[in-house]
């Protein structure tokens, strides 16, 4: 009988460590972003002011000691939305902390690189228990985990640029992230310097182009980018005689060049 109520106490306390792990907690980040992220044109586009993310720095250390604590195990025992929650926020913390090693010195997050590797590549975040880049963490755990399979998360993950979306003025959490991801989406469509009809062709930002695959591989039963697009006529402002050229693919399709200045707040 002891050995039964052992077993059962051993078995209740993994449970509320489960419980208690997926409750990671975002707020300091929130704060952040909503101290210094400055929403425009609707919250179809945003500027970040990195100097206020300078003058509060320990605060984001903080944030970022806190990511780097989470082994792969309590991860791994998440619910699949606080998982990607917490990658998104990591990779857009980090974004602003590499920002932050030049600031303000610089005018693109390009400048962080070199002529033989780019700023996505270098290996500066402890995270999970890698030291990793923030490609590692965009496509390797995010898009290449196979865990999500969400197209929406480019309208989520923020490069520091103008051609980027833009970057959400609160943290990504994992009861919120559903509903997040979809009006990251719609802003984003909605914003027509980035997505527009000229001429008879459908010109779209480059993201498309880069990350086509993601948008046709039957989430939500797209399994092509115009399944995307059609399914997104009215945030796109198509007409019907658009719509029905991209249910026959036979509307043409172009994409923008993209804007790599930093998306940084006049000073």
């Amino acid at each position: 009988m002891k050995k039964i109520l052992f077993l059962l106490f051993v078995l209740l306390g993994w449970q509320s460590a489960i419980a208690n792990a997926a409750e990671f907690d975002h707020k300091e980040w929130n704060n952040l972003l909503q101290q210094n992220v400055y929403l425009i044109d609707g919250g179809q586009a945003s500027e970040v002011d990195y100097q206020g993310f300078s003058d509060n720095k320990a605060q984001l250390n903080d944030y970022l000691a806190q990511l780097s604590k989470v082994k792969r195990e309590q991860f791994d025992a998440w619910p699949k939305n606080d998982q990607l929650a917490f990658l998104i926020n990591a990779y857009n913390a980090w974004t602003v902390s590499l920002i932050l090693t030049k600031w303000p010195d610089l005018e693109s997050i390009k400048d962080l690189g070199s002529l033989f590797s780019s700023p996505w590549s270098k290996k500066f975040i402890p995270l999970l228990g890698e030291k990793r880049s923030l490609d590692n963490i965009e496509h390797k755990l995010i898009r290449g985990s196979g865990r999500y399979d969400d197209p929406r998360i480019h309208f989520a993950v923020n490069c520091a640029s103008i051609g980027c979306p833009a970057l959400a003025n609160q943290a990504y959490q994992g009861d919120n992230v559903d509903s997040l991801l979809n009006q990251q989406t719609r802003l984003f469509l909605e914003d027509r310097s980035r997505n527009h009809i000229n001429g008879g062709t459908l010109e779209l930002s480059s993201i498309f182009k880069w990350y086509r695959e993601d948008f046709e591989k039957g989430w939500h039963g797209y399994h092509s980018l115009e399944d995307f697009l059609i399914a997104h006529a009215s945030d796109l402002s198509l007409a019907q005689s658009e719509i029905d050229k991209l249910k026959s693919k036979s509307l043409k399709i172009d994409f923008l060049n993209y804007d790599w200045n930093l998306n940084s707040k006049a000073q």
